[in-house]
């Protein structure tokens, strides 16, 4: 059961972010600090990749681990209202393979960088400097 009202918790939903988060931004001043320049949020891409490199035909994108449906300790479905958290996160998961799918058929490469892999920045860093090479 939840523990707050329906106006608390539509308060509460409207503070979450879609674009600017902290492992968004975390990722941008990686890359940034490594020499990288970058478009954010290029509406004609589908899923409107978080970082996009266009002579390149690469795209990142920053996922949350609870939101986008991670196998991590993250990426726990909360204990109450199991069923809509359940629908919510595979419905994300669809949409975003449909958008990887939809780059790749357009000619674009994609990453997906997890939030839980931003503990180990200098693997994270590696990772990206190879995907971007």
């Amino acid at each position: 059961m939840d523990t707050l009202t329906p106006e608390q918790r539509s308060a509460q939903m409207a503070k979450v972010r879609s674009k600017d988060t902290k492992p968004e931004m975390f990722v941008r001043r990686l890359v940034h600090r490594m020499g990288y320049r970058f478009r954010l949020h290029r509406r004609d891409l589908p899923g409107k990749p978080d970082l996009v490199f266009g002579p390149r035909k690469k795209v990142i994108f920053v996922h949350g681990c609870f939101w986008h449906g991670h196998d991590c300790s993250f990426g726990r479905i909360p204990k109450s209202r199991v069923d809509f958290w359940e629908t919510k996160i595979r419905t994300n998961r669809s949409r975003d393979e449909a958008h990887l799918a939809r780059l790749e058929e357009s000619g674009w490469r994609s990453l997906v960088i997890w939030e839980c892999q931003l503990k180990k920045a200098k693997e994270l860093e590696n990772k990206i400097r190879e995907f971007l090479g």
